[in-house]
């Protein structure tokens, strides 16, 4: 995708997005945590914490609790203090995840060739075509998706344009949170108001 060709229109609108009546798209991380509640759903985080600074091949793997995720990028993959990001400029990064979520959100940016922040047009990419259109410059900036039918998201894909124009950029994710099914039991006891306390994840 040429994010060039929405980058005037952003700077003055921020967001854009396609129609799809099946994905839900909301920057508040409340609001989002809010639905995936609602919809029977906990969350687990990858935070990249554990990954150690350096440079990786593609593709690279991970897991959180129940969520098995695989990164991948042209030219390999590199990881500074947590932020997961692409070794060279200009190319997508793309995550795939099994078992498929019916809930997916980040802290999607980009990052210039040291790692610092720059500002950036991004554009995210959902399995099922749903594409989603922002700008970004810190790694605090929040995106999250949610299925509100059956249907689940098994892969996304960033990538990023600078919004000044003057340096290489590269996509990069400082968190990745899944919305996955609430365990059937305690779910069902704590809805009979059977337990009175909460695993800690």
């Amino acid at each position: 995708m040429d994010l060039r060709l929405f980058g005037v229109a952003l700077a003055g609108a921020c967001v854009a997005q396609s129609v799809s009546a099946a994905i839900v798209v909301t920057n508040n991380s409340t609001i989002w945590n809010a639905q995936v509640a609602a919809g029977g759903m906990t969350v687990e985080t990858e935070t990249f914490n554990a990954i150690a600074d350096g440079f990786y091949s593609s593709p690279f793997g991970g897991s959180t609790a129940s969520v098995v995720w695989s990164a991948s990028a042209a030219g390999g993959l590199a990881v500074e203090g947590g932020v997961f990001s692409t070794t060279w400029s200009n190319v997508a990064l793309t995550f795939t995840f099994s078992p498929g979520v019916r809930a997916v959100a980040g802290n999607f940016f980009g990052t210039k060739t040291d790692f610092r922040n720059a500002e950036v047009y991004f554009a995210v990419a959902l399995s099922n075509g749903t594409t989603y259109e922002g700008y970004a410059d810190s790694p605090g900036d929040f995106t999250g998706f949610r299925s509100t039918t059956s249907e689940t998201i098994s892969q996304i894909t960033i990538t990023v344009e600078n919004a000044t124009g003057t340096q290489f950029v590269y996509p990069s994710v400082d968190n990745l949170y899944f919305g996955v099914p609430a365990p059937g039991a305690v779910a069902l006891l704590g809805a009979a108001g059977l337990i009175g306390y909460r695993r800690r994840r």
